[in-house]
C-alpha cells in the first residue's frame, strides 16, 4: 500500500516521482544483499541482520539501508568489529555486549503484555540477553528470572507466582535441559524452550538438552535451536503481541509505556 503522506508530498512538489518510487520499492539491491523493506508490514518487525559471517561494513550498510524506511533495526551475533563499524556510523546505536546484539530504536513501541525469561544458570545469560533484547525491540515487557535451574528447585518454585502472570515464557537451559518441562508443568502459558551449549562433554554442544526438550512430557512446550535466544524471543514477542491485542479484558495485558 502506498502511504497517503507520500502521495501528498509528490502532489505538493516536495518529493520527485523518482524519489517516491524509490521509497516504495519492496527491496533494495546492495549488490551483496537484497534488503527486504516490506518485512515489517508482513511480519510486524523489520528485517533482522545476522552478523556472524558478514563483513562489518556489509552489516552496517544493510542496517543503514533498513533505517531509511524503518525506525528500528536489530543486529544479532555481532562481534567487536561489527560494533565498532556501526557505532562509527550511527551515534544512536545501542550495544548489548552480553547478548551480542546491536540495535537502533528511534520510535520505541509502547510496552505491552509480559514475557518471562527463565534461565537455568548464569552461564545461560548470553542467550537470555539475546532473547531479552529481541523482545524489547518488539515492544514486550520482559521479566528476567535467572539462575533458577532444577538443581535447586526451591529457587524456581519461589518465582512461579510471578512467572504465571506472563503471556508466554522463554525457558533457557543447558546440561540436561530439564527446566522447560518443570516450568510447563506448573503454568498455563506456552513455553518456548531454548537449549544451550552449556554443559560437559556428553552434552554434545547442546544436543543433549535439545533432545530432552523435544521429548518433554509436559504439554505446551515448543523448542528452538541450540543457543537461539533470538528465535525464542521473536516467537514469544509475536505470541505476546497477539495476546495483548485482546484488549483490557485480558488480565495479562499491560500497555503501560
Amino acid at each position: 500500500m502506498i502511504p497517503r503522506q507520500l502521495l501528498e508530498q509528490v502532489a505538493r512538489g516536495d518529493l520527485s516521482v523518482d524519489a517516491a518510487l524509490k521509497k516504495i520499492e519492496p527491496a533494495s539491491n546492495l549488490g551483496f544483499a537484497q534488503v527486504d523493506h516490506e518485512r515489517a508490514q508482513r511480519c510486524g518487525c523489520p528485517e533482522v541482520i545476522f552478523c556472524d559471517g558478514k563483513d562489518p561494513v556489509q552489516a552496517a550498510d544493510i542496517a543503514e539501508e533498513i533505517l531509511t524506511r524503518a525506525p528500528r533495526v536489530l543486529l544479532t551475533r555481532a562481534g567487536p568489529d561489527h560494533a565498532r563499524e556501526l557505532i562509527a556510523r550511527l551515534p544512536d546505536v545501542e550495544h548489548d555486549e552480553l547478548g551480542r546484539c546491536l540495535f537502533v530504536d528511534r520510535d520505541p513501541l509502547p510496552r505491552q503484555g509480559l514475557v518471562a525469561i527463565v534461565a537455568a544458570g548464569t552461564s545461560d545469560l548470553p542467550v537470555a540477553a539475546e532473547a531479552q533484547t529481541t523482545l524489547s525491540i518488539l515492544g514486550a515487557t520482559v521479566e528476567m528470572h535467572v539462575d533458577v535451574g532444577v538443581a535447586g528447585l526451591h529457587r524456581l518454585l519461589e518465582r512461579i507466582p510471578d512467572i504465571r502472570l506472563a503471556t508466554t515464557v522463554v525457558a533457557i537451559a543447558g546440561m540436561e535441559g530439564a527446566l522447560p518441562s518443570v516450568v510447563a508443568g506448573m503454568i498455563d502459558a506456552p513455553v518456548i524452550a531454548v537449549p544451550t551449549s552449556v554443559g560437559y562433554g556428553a552434552n554434545f554442544g547442546g544436543l543433549a538438552a535439545l533432545l530432552a526438550m523435544m521429548n518433554s512430557c509436559a504439554a505446551g512446550v515448543t523448542v528452538v535451536n541450540v543457543d537461539n535466544g533470538f528465535g525464542a524471543g521473536y516467537a514469544a514477542g509475536m505470541i505476546n503481541r497477539r495476546a495483548s491485542q485482546q484488549g483490557p479484558d485480558n488480565p495479562r495485558s499491560d500497555s503501560t509505556p
